[in-house]
């Protein structure tokens, strides 16, 4: 009877523990899953220094039309504003290297200079252009600062086709696949300038 009794109380605990653990994953649930999106839009965002925004920029998409440019295509686009102030553009732009796909995020402050980018996805050879995913990439960092007119529409090329920009080493498709998508990206703020920037939600 000793041994029933030890089982029945043991039986209880475990369903007890099992419950109590169900309501306490339940009740974290809606945290856990804000934490994780968050976590998220860190990684994606980190284009962009923490303080720079205050808004939640992945949560508001841009309806962006035209999306077809010269060298790539728009997947979508953000606002990051701050204090109601509009401070970046983030445009998901994908174009083709050399081995498939290459996604990049790309930052363009209110007056239509670049603040960053970033490799979303790639294919690209390892140790040649899969460095374009590195993240830092002092590569891509090289852009920083640019506009779509400076340089010049013939700098924004590689520097053995007579532009500015060194290539990434050993990667001269997936090189100005990139220059030519940053470049496609910063036209089209110039271009839908008004729209992009808006007005603070």
């Amino acid at each position: 009877m000793n041994r029933a009794n030890s089982l029945i109380t043991l039986a209880l605990l475990a369903t007890t523990g099992v419950g109590v653990t169900c309501v306490v994953q339940r009740s974290n649930a809606p945290h856990i899953a804000a934490e994780q999106r968050q976590l998220e839009s860190r990684k994606l965002l980190d284009v962009l220094s923490v303080d720079a925004y205050d808004n939640q920029p992945l949560e508001q998409p841009l309806a962006l039309t035209d999306i077809g440019l010269s060298h790539s295509l728009l997947l979508g686009g953000y606002r990051a504003t701050k204090a109601g102030q509009t401070v970046a553009v983030l445009l998901r732009s994908q174009t083709e290297g050399y081995a498939g796909r290459i996604e990049l995020l790309i930052a363009i402050d209110a007056n239509g200079r670049l603040l960053g980018v970033k490799t979303l996805e790639q294919t690209e050879t390892p140790a040649l252009g899969g460095h374009i995913g590195e993240w830092p990439n002092a590569w891509l960092q090289a852009f920083t600062g640019k506009s779509s007119n400076q340089p010049t529409a013939a700098g924004w090329a590689l520097k053995k086709d007579q532009g500015q920009f060194d290539q990434i080493a050993g990667a001269t498709i997936t090189s100005r696949a990139a220059i030519n998508t940053i470049h496609d990206a910063l036209r089209y703020f110039d271009e839908h300038r008004t729209t992009l920037l808006g007005s603070a939600p």
